[in-house]
């Protein structure tokens, strides 16, 4: 039985998704155990913030846009505030959810399941309806390389925003690595200090990425904070507020 109140909180970053965002929010709402939508509007140029909010959700905005990693942070900050005003047991599990997925949302109940129970301290999303993308997976490899050599696991989709985990879970990985690097770092943090990941197949679709330039110049941002949130955790390097891996 879920606990009353709800005992879920969906934070989606969100930077230019005014076209999806409203359907991503209301996906969302629908989900069991979720009482608190957040979205970050992390500097957005359009009306991704009007949307968020219109659809129900509670919204932060960045002024200007800091990165993925930041924009988690503030969505969980914001959530953790609103509990500090209330009377609660237990945190809120906490839902990472893109902006792009819109109606597909509603699918992402089953994340939940395995830290709902306690066999997980996180889950990611391995997406059963593959969507296929512009780039050339160099991303993907270079995250996907990373995590084995840093952990002895390869995650199947490493750079899936899609995932749920406990707060402990969260608090025990901060701060994320900048940027797109989160996810990378995310991973690599909790199974270092033995947590339990597991992935879960869903059936969410994000919007396809295209050729353009635009596009390109986005895989070479993901790529070099992918590659920084390495680098910065090879053994005998001190993650900001941690003790150096060994």
């Amino acid at each position: 039985m879920l606990p009353r109140g709800g005992d879920l909180a969906v934070i989606i970053p969100a930077k230019n998704e005014a076209e999806r965002i409203a359907a991503t929010v209301k996906g969302a709402a629908a989900l069991p155990g979720v009482d608190i939508v957040m979205v970050i509007d992390d500097g957005s140029a359009d009306g991704t913030a009007a949307e968020a909010q219109a659809a129900g959700a509670a919204v932060m905005r960045h002024p200007r846009n800091r990165g993925k990693g930041a924009a988690m942070e503030t969505g969980a900050e914001a959530v953790r505030l609103l509990e500090a005003g209330q009377d609660r047991a237990t945190p809120r599990h906490l839902l990472f959810l893109d902006g792009d997925l819109g109606e597909t949302a509603a699918m992402a109940g089953p994340l939940a399941e395995p830290v709902r129970v306690g066999r997980a301290d996180m889950t990611i999303a391995v997406f059963s309806n593959r969507v296929r993308r512009g780039g050339h997976g160099f991303v993907v490899a270079l995250s996907g390389s990373g995590i084995m050599r840093a952990t002895g696991w390869r995650p199947a989709q490493p750079l899936n925003g899609q995932r749920c985990l406990t707060r402990a879970a969260f608090e025990a990985a901060t701060p994320l690595a900048p940027g797109w690097g989160a996810e990378t770092g995310l991973t690599i943090d909790l199974l270092r200090q033995g947590m339990r990941v597991v992935e879960v197949e869903v059936p969410l679709e994000h919007r396809a990425t295209g050729r353009d330039w635009r596009s390109q110049l986005h895989r070479a941002r993901q790529f070099a904070d992918v590659a920084r949130a390495l680098a910065s955790r090879q053994p005998g390097t001190r993650r900001p507020g941690s003790r150096a891996y060994r």
